[in-house]
């Protein structure tokens, strides 16, 4: 295996570049032949943490593993433009889980996008579009008049009508990167720009149209992390629940108040602290959570347990070391995950007027 080009995913008090380095092998190593990127070996793979991981290789430099990633995304679709919520870590790709979730389809939007910002590479959208455009066509089946999409089609067809907040903010974001890419290629969809700006619309201004999941804290952030919160709103959204989510020197909860900060969570507030141009505070997140840092294999663990001292669960996942990987880029300036990540070029839909 090479060693990866990392100097610019150097960051002070993060990784160094023989660290970050490391990471990046740690994923490759994880990623099967096939194009596949597991949790970890044995466990399963979803597809939105497959993406994230093979973002993450993107903003390293490896592009022909994140390609092959995608490929692998492109064989295993659906008729009807999803992907199962789980297969088996296995040369057959046994699924596990075949409910097919709307944010986990959607973010391939965000990957194929991001993927060509970082190559230019025409051929590879050319092949993609159809997948994307599947994808969010599935996607949109599941939209509700009110702007939400509901959040998983059972197995048996079964659409479920209730939405959740963080899994429709992801979607917002996936759905500014579809369009991205169809304006790319001269292909309106009219349609995404309406259904983008209706979801918006519910996330900014109707947020009782949601599941409560309140204790999570990725309801907390993603509205941000997804953009449809910006500027002032994005800034006191992310004020307010501060100090009820993050542990200083730990990282972020996941729920509260349960004693428990995960590397994911952490690494993605990161993200979108940086996106509301709170570098510093993105940098203090990033440096408290070094302790979930596993030198040997360079990846990070899920999740730490502060009031027993335990890393819980005992495992090293693709997907944690990947969302660092994200942030680290975003702060480093790469450009392509700042593009995506930033959202300042990427096209908004039609956005109703919010709240009148």
């Amino acid at each position: 295996m090479t060693t990866p080009r990392t100097e610019h995913l150097v960051l002070a008090g993060v990784l160094t570049a023989e660290q970050a380095a490391r990471t990046v092998r740690g994923i490759l190593a994880v990623q099967r032949e096939d194009g596949a990127i597991p949790w970890f070996r044995g466990h399963h793979l979803d597809p939105w943490d497959h993406t994230e991981a093979a973002m993450a290789l993107d903003a390293a430099g490896e592009h022909a593993a994140a390609e092959r990633a995608y490929a692998w995304l492109a064989r295993h679709q659906n008729g009807d433009g999803s992907w199962y919520a789980a297969y088996a870590d296995g040369d057959a790709g046994d699924v596990t889980d075949r409910g097919r979730e709307t944010n986990f389809c959607a973010y391939v939007a965000v990957g194929v996008w991001h993927h060509y910002l970082a190559t230019g590479d025409d051929a590879f959208l050319d092949r993609m579009w159809p997948v994307v455009y599947a994808a969010v066509e599935f996607v949109l089946r599941l939209q509700q008049a009110d702007g939400r999409i509901g959040w998983k089609r059972e197995d048996d067809g079964t659409d479920r009508a209730d939405a959740l907040l963080t899994g429709c903010s992801s979607i917002h974001h996936a759905l500014r990167c579809a369009l991205a890419i169809a304006e790319q290629r001269e292909e309106p969809q009219p349609d995404w720009e309406l259904a983008a700006g209706a979801l918006r619309h519910a996330i900014r201004c109707h947020p009782e149209r949601f599941l409560d999941k309140g204790r999570y804290s990725m309801d907390w952030y993603y509205p941000v992390l997804g953009g449809a919160l910006t500027g002032a709103e994005a800034k006191a959204r992310l004020d307010a629940d501060w100090d009820r989510f993050v542990v200083p020197g730990l990282g972020v909860r996941c729920v509260d108040p349960n004693p428990w900060v995960t590397g994911g969570e952490s690494a993605e507030l990161a993200l979108a602290l940086w996106a509301t141009g709170e570098s510093d505070r993105a940098l203090e997140i990033l440096q408290s959570i070094r302790h979930l840092r596993d030198e040997e294999s360079g990846l990070y663990w899920t999740g730490y347990v502060f009031e027993d001292r335990a890393v819980w669960p005992e495992e090293l996942t693709a997907w944690t070391a990947g969302s660092l990987l994200l942030a680290v880029a975003a702060l480093g300036g790469d450009e392509a995950t700042c593009a995506v990540f930033g959202g300042d070029r990427l096209p908004w839909g039609l956005d109703p007027d919010c709240c009148g």
